[in-house]
């Protein structure tokens, strides 16, 4: 086989492999995804993205209009088959018509997208003005968050449940270091900032769980510090904050796992972790560590990476470390008794 030959041979699997690579790119345009800024759930997300969408269409514009430009001029000015030097095209030297367009027109097109942008930013940087507005604390630590509700007497640590419809006001604020605040179907990104105050509000428009995370590289384990936020109707929202502001309800003894329970709750109590945690109705009252007052009732445990499953709280338990690295709770070196029973207790706190 010749060198042309071998040459035609190999154009169709080029093509066959540009097809491909198209195919696959395309896939990754699919859905859904829970962290997809383009499904806006609030006002404010809507905003946001109706900026985005603003500029992607004058993106489009500019490019469609300098590849056209492009295309044009190579077509037009190309070099015939059989042109050599003494019969090239005529030279230009400048077009002052040409030279004043570039120049005005990226002018214009930016001033155009800086009109919606700065006025889309004064309005998600401004405090809500809603009187009504339900106020949640939030603290970032390494890694894990923590949110607070001043109005309702309530602590819970990374899954908030807000109420469909009312206005959330987040004052955020971190304990360690820089971190970034980002729910991107309900709002945009925040900076969360040691010995700073900065706001974030929105209001969900559906019921649902969303998801969202720290967008600031802040540790070892930054791609680990998830969290939920679990939108309910109202009704529902004021039950749960009913549950949530009394101690969780001891198991029956009739149930098989109370006895186990019971032992759990003195290990807690005797291996160190009242030192960093707190439980309503007991003596751990620590700060440092998650209030895992009803942590039975999360939906996840170890911000948001693990599945609330008896099997994953032993997991946990076991070596911390090994499931977050970094992960500032120690490892306290329970015997497998001690962890099965601290299971029960823990899954107990609903």
């Amino acid at each position: 086989m010749n060198e042309a030959s071998r040459g035609r041979c190999t154009v169709p699997w080029r093509n066959l492999f540009a097809i491909l690579v198209v195919a696959l790119i395309a896939a990754g345009c699919g859905g859904p995804y829970a962290q997809s800024a383009m499904q806006p759930a609030s006002e404010i997300a809507q905003r946001l993205q109706d900026l985005f969408e603003t500029i992607f269409w004058w993106a489009v514009a500019v490019f469609v209009i300098v590849q056209g430009a492009l295309v044009v001029t190579v077509l037009k000015f190309r070099a015939g088959r059989r042109q050599d030097a003494v019969h090239s095209p005529k030279h230009v030297h400048g077009n002052t018509l040409v030279e004043l367009a570039w120049t005005l027109a990226p002018a214009v097109v930016l001033v155009i997208i800086a009109v919606p942008t700065i006025s889309t930013i004064w309005e998600v940087d401004l405090p809500t003005t809603d009187p009504d507005a339900l106020v949640i604390e939030v603290v970032g630590h390494q890694w894990w968050w923590e949110f607070r509700y001043p109005e309702l007497d309530i602590v819970t640590a990374n899954e908030f449940h807000i109420p469909q419809g009312r206005m959330i006001d987040l004052r955020l604020t971190s304990a360690d270091v820089i971190h970034s605040f980002w729910i991107p179907r309900l709002a945009g990104k925040r900076d969360v900032v040691p010995g700073r105050e900065n706001i974030l509000w929105f209001a969900a428009d559906s019921v649902g769980i969303f998801i969202g995370q720290c967008a600031e590289f802040c540790g070892l384990s930054h791609a680990l510090m998830k969290l939920e936020v679990v939108v309910d109707a109202p009704a529902e929202f004021a039950s749960w904050a009913r549950r949530q502001g009394r101690p969780a309800e001891s198991l029956d003894e009739g149930d098989p796992l109370a006895a186990l329970a019971a032992e759990g709750k003195d290990v807690m109590m005797r291996a160190g972790c009242i030192a960093c945690h707190r439980i309503d109705g007991t003596p751990a009252q620590g700060v440092l560590g998650p209030d895992l007052s009803h942590v039975g009732s999360r939906r996840t445990i170890a911000a948001g990476i693990l599945e609330n499953t008896p099997e994953n709280v032993e997991r946990w338990l076991r070596n911390p470390g090994a499931v977050k690295p970094g992960a500032l709770m120690p490892d306290l070196q329970l015997t497998e008794e001690d962890v099965r029973s601290l299971t029960a207790y823990l899954s107990s706190l609903k």
